[in-house]
């Protein structure tokens, strides 16, 4: 159980709760495809939870490494870009045909294109165990929860459809913007 807080090795401590918040994101994408959105909602934020932890593990216990940075990373691509975007396709979008369906459509896939970018140009900008105070643009954690919150909106009847592709458009735009957002 030594590699566990060994930081070369690919399966230490750290990275294991990454792959926990993998799996929680490969599970939600399924249950999504079943409509069963309550649940892939709540394992979209069991691997949040884990999101935070494995930074939190790697810095304690001196675990950062390259290979660490870019699971990491992967982890937010699939749990906080592709989960929650595919989540208001199928749930609001999929309700949608015609040139309404297509916006949705392109804004989506800027989404998916913005949270992208971030996470490449945080890995190019990252040192390995390195905290900044500020993140500079909505980290995608947090873009993936302002997306949860429209889709609630909408759910409950506060939001209509449509504007659900506005906010859409202005959180992927947040994401590479030059808004300040604490770290914590």
């Amino acid at each position: 159980m030594k590699f566990l807080l060994t930081p070369s090795s690919h399966f230490n401590l750290a990275n294991m709760f990454t792959f926990v918040n993998i799996t929680a994101g490969l599970l939600a994408t399924y249950f999504i495809t079943q409509n069963n959105f309550f649940l892939a909602i709540i394992l979209a934020w069991i691997g949040g939870a884990f999101d935070i932890f494995d930074g939190k593990i790697a810095r304690k216990y001196n675990l950062s490494n390259e290979f660490g940075i870019q699971l990491d990373s992967f982890a937010d691509f699939l749990s906080f870009v592709l989960v929650p975007v595919f989540l208001i396709f199928e749930a609001v979008y999929s309700s949608f045909d015609g040139i309404l369906l297509a916006v949705a459509g392109v804004v989506s896939i800027c989404y998916v294109f913005s949270g992208l970018r971030r996470l490449i140009q945080f890995n190019i900008n990252a040192d390995a165990g390195g905290v900044e105070k500020y993140f500079t643009g909505v980290p995608t954690p947090m873009g993936a929860i302002l997306l949860w919150l429209v889709y609630l909106a909408n759910s409950y009847a506060i939001l209509p459809s449509y504007t659900v592709i506005i906010f859409m458009a202005v959180i992927a735009w947040s994401l590479n913007s030059k808004i300040k957002v604490k770290h914590l």
